[in-house]
């Protein structure tokens, strides 16, 4: 299961529920993805066929929704 936790322009954000369990956000693009860190900081962990400037982008959004996102975390695997 792959639920999704943001729609914001073209990106989507969202977890899979069977992964690691340092905090993290997957997003997708049309023909794309990249997973980032949440803690201990915001970092890239991994990106298939995104351009520098959607990670730049997706960087910001992250860093702004980052409490929205941890706390969707938190209540997706119930911590």
């Amino acid at each position: 299961m792959s639920p999704t936790v943001l729609i914001y322009q073209k990106y989507r954000f969202f977890f899979n529920s069977r992964e690691e369990t340092r905090k993290h956000i997957h997003v997708q693009i049309a023909d794309g993805t990249a997973k980032f860190w949440l803690e201990p900081i915001i970092s890239l962990a991994d990106f298939n066929n995104m351009s520098i400037k959607d990670l730049n982008c997706l960087m910001e959004i992250i860093k702004e929704k980052k409490d929205e996102f941890i706390i969707a975390w938190n209540r997706h695997f119930d911590q």
